[in-house]
């Protein structure tokens, strides 16, 4: 890459007069002066580089918050815990998962994040910035990459998308510095891109030109779904080593006890700013709205002839059901169609309260986790429609969980719900693999390749509207806290995951993200002691004492 080609990106550049041309020269000066430096360093730094690659060590670059990319850190504990170098490039945002920050191989390199006005700009001044982006983004990667990271890592692990620019800086940090790049395809970016600026633009054209030509070719290719791999090799002819790595939650993920049910909700109630008079009563820290500590039979303790009554939680029978989504707050999740299904849910109540009173639905406390553009416009809508139309039975509040206690709320709950639709219909939403992780039953939205996740009627139940989603949560929360078919989809989950250790023994099956990794991942990177890698890391060592005798 030569600085004159760096220049050319930015003469490319279409002024717009109506928004001035002194705006448009500064962002193209201030573009071309970041280029040209980062290219200056690059070639400075290629010139004193004299290392191969350090053997047991990645780089995974997630162009996002790492603390909202549970995928990523999943991948980065598989590396460390295997005592691979492990180096995480990423915006700094929410808290990383706990366990990460304690691992002596990971060591954290943030880099800036563009200004966040920019993705909320009107579509023409949204173009005319997004150069402006980039260059903040070139910057902060190759700055990591090349400058930061002290030796070349054997490999790199990209998460697509985003895009751009990652992968084309990815393709040019691999050739510079001899690392084996690994993409880890979540989604395809040019759709994602459609979505703001509509399938026939232009610039969505060209994404996928730019995703095609710097995402064809790498070491390894590693897909969410079946469906992804199959249209990607087809349609692009991908060059690689190529490997289907399911989505699977951690080993921690688990339908919570009473005892933990009845500990989080201690915590959580004086946060839940829901009308308290709408739940049962109950006394902190004796009671919450879901949970009692009743005193258990007299029984013998462990260490001693003498008896004693122990309390215990356990759950109340005339709780409200907890139903839970977590979402971006994007436009590929249509949280209008779940405010419809409440709203519904609220009349069929009503009706079943005059027309059927000893078969009641019961109340119902909806959760929403995650953070996102369209969450205080959603919310305004919820919050208006509750009071307009006087709820009595649905209540709902949006939540950000810490990390730790996102498994243990999941695993609280009776019901998880999926609104996410693909933008291009390949990938699977990583929210259900976490409530499965939990025993937890999941209505979830259709689209084209949701069966290799979710099964009707066996794990959860497809919905394609408002209404359908209504008369499932009914069927669903008939009878409850006994509900039958709740239980038959739970139970379902649950004999699923207990099938064997190893996927490799039930044939594709569920198991733990560690399992899955260890299939799939491991012989890719982390091979077997044998001949050949021992000769490998002795050629590694040699170089390097060599390297040490020259200075």
């Amino acid at each position: 890459m030569t600085i004159g080609s760096l220049l050319s990106t930015t003469s490319a550049m279409k002024y717009d007069p109506s928004l001035g041309w002194d705006i448009a020269l500064s962002i193209e000066l201030f573009v071309a002066a970041i280029l040209v430096l980062m290219a200056y360093k690059i070639v400075k730094t290629i010139k004193n580089d004299a290392f191969s690659p350090e053997y047991r060590s990645v780089a995974i670059l997630v162009l996002g918050d790492i603390g909202r990319s549970p995928r990523m850190m999943y991948h980065a504990q598989s590396f460390a815990g295997h005592n691979v170098q492990t180096y995480i490039i990423a915006y700094k945002g929410s808290k990383p998962l706990p366990s990460l920050l304690s691992m002596s191989h990971v060591q954290f390199l943030y880099i800036p994040e563009p200004p966040r006005f920019i993705a909320k700009l009107p579509r023409a001044l949204f173009l005319l910035a997004m150069p402006a982006k980039i260059a903040i983004q070139v910057w902060g990667i190759l700055d990591a990459f090349i400058f930061q990271i002290p030796h070349p890592p054997q490999y790199i692990l990209v998460q697509n998308p985003p895009t751009i620019p990652s992968l084309a800086l990815v393709w040019l940090a691999a050739r510079l510095r001899g690392c084996k790049v690994i993409i880890d395809w979540h989604n395809l970016g040019y759709t994602i891109l459609a979505m703001r600026l509509g399938e026939k633009s232009k610039f969505v054209s060209l994404a996928e030109k730019f995703e095609k030509t710097f995402g064809r070719t790498a070491y390894a290719h590693l897909f969410v779904t079946n469906a992804m791999k199959d249209h990607l090799v087809k349609k692009w002819d991908l060059q690689g080593k190529k490997v289907v790595l399911h989505d699977r939650p951690p080993s921690y993920f688990h339908q919570s006890t009473p005892s933990e049910i009845h500990d989080l909700f201690v915590r959580l109630m004086p946060f839940i700013d829901t009308d308290l008079s709408w739940f049962p009563n109950y006394n902190l820290p004796a009671t919450t709205p879901f949970t009692e500590v009743l005193k258990s039979p007299v029984s013998f303790t462990a260490d001693t002839s003498l008896l004693e009554r122990r309390t215990m939680p356990s759950l109340r029978h005339e709780r409200p059901a907890l139903l839970i989504t977590s979402t971006s707050w994007t436009p590929d999740e249509d949280f209008s169609l779940l405010i419809e299904a409440l709203r519904r849910y609220e009349i069929k109540a009503r009706h079943q309260r005059s027309t059927n009173p000893k078969h009641l639905l019961p109340k119902v406390l909806m959760f929403v986790t995650g953070k996102g553009p369209e969450r205080a416009k959603y919310m305004r809508e919820l919050q208006h429609l509750k009071n307009e139309e006087q709820w009595e039975w649905v209540r709902c509040m949006s939540l950000w969980l810490e990390p730790e206690d996102y498994p243990r709320l999941l695993g609280s709950c009776d019901v998880g719900i999926s609104l996410h639709s693909s933008s291009s219909g390949l990938d699977l939403p990583m929210k259900i693999v976490d409530m499965f992780g939990c025993h937890l039953p999941v209505c979830a939205l259709n689209f084209a390749c949701l069966n290799e996740l979710v099964k009707d009627k066996h794990n959860g139940l497809i919905f394609n509207n408002a209404e359908e989603l209504t008369n499932q949560l009914e069927t669903l929360l008939r009878g409850f806290p006994r509900s039958e078919m709740l239980e038959n989809l739970r139970s379902n989950i649950a004999s699923t995951e207990a099938r064997s250790p190893s996927s490799r023994t039930r044939g594709g099956g569920w198991n733990t993200w560690e399992q899955n990794w260890d299939e799939k991942i491991k012989p890719l990177v982390i091979p077997e002691v044998s001949q050949k890698s021992d000769e490998w890391l002795e050629e590694f060592l040699n170089r390097k004492r060599q390297n040490a005798t020259t200075q």
